[in-house]
């Protein structure tokens, strides 16, 4: 096994993209309430996520890593369309919830959702190189799945309760994924071949504590939008289970 595909396996075994918020949010499972949090919750990713891209890209000293970057980057910023900016692409999903941009701009984040944020901007900005690019590894390599947990919820939650809702953000980005996941793949190439050897044990390491660091915090903010659920649904939950 390379060490790509060593990284690819541990990315898609963790509970980033393995836990019991995604596997109700698949089917559907969410109460109004639930639906409103995590639209507010996420679009923090959505805003922020191009800042911390250039934090890594203003960082990097391979050039040909900064490339790829480049691309994600671009990639985010609409490739040339400034209507196809993903940022704004959600913003269309909040209003077609009901949701005032402004309200969810300024709603306090979660603690999870915060600790989120500033754990992939600590990350990605980080001088140990080989850390920085593990932690953009472990986000690219884990999206796809992430997508297809969550679009067949909201396209259930689309026909069944919310047929203005425009999903247009999610599906956009499932269709984009496979070339940031290539970008990673040529991204990591890169670093191999940097040198003869290869990268060093050290770097490898530091890449798996990028990894896992990025992953851990993903991990977190769902279980923090989990821990949320109103006691009234835990309490249905518990008696289904015991019956």
């Amino acid at each position: 096994m390379t060490f790509y595909e060593e990284m690819r396996t541990v990315v898609l075994g963790h509970g980033a993209i393995n836990n019991s918020y995604l596997a109700r949010f698949q089917c559907g499972d969410l109460t109004d309430v639930e639906v409103k949090e995590f639209a507010i919750e996420f679009y923090n990713f959505a805003r922020f996520f191009p800042r911390i891209l250039v934090s890594q890209l203003v960082n990097t000293e391979d050039e040909q890593v900064a490339d790829e970057l480049t691309k994600v980057l671009y990639s985010e910023l609409g490739d040339g369309q400034t209507r196809h900016r993903h940022e704004l692409l959600y913003r269309d999903f909040l209003r077609s919830l009901g949701i005032d941009v402004h309200e969810a701009m300024s709603s306090p984040m979660l603690p999870s959702t915060r600790a989120y944020i500033a754990g992939m901007e600590h990350l990605y900005s980080d001088g140990n190189h080989a850390k920085a690019l593990g932690a953009s590894f472990g986000l690219e390599n884990m999206a796809i799945t992430m997508w297809d947990h969550l679009i067949p919820g909201l396209t259930h939650l689309k026909t069944t309760r919310y047929p203005r809702m425009d999903i247009t953000y999610f599906t956009f980005h499932r269709q984009l994924e496979s070339t940031h996941e290539e970008a990673m793949e040529h991204a990591v190439a890169a670093v191999q071949g940097a040198t003869n050897a290869g990268m060093s044990d050290q770097e490898k390491n530091d890449f798996r504590s990028g990894v896992n660091a990025v992953l851990g915090y993903l991990e977190g903010f769902w279980l923090g939008l989990e821990q949320r659920r109103a006691p009234d649904r835990k309490t249905r939950d518990i008696h289904h289970q015991v019956a």
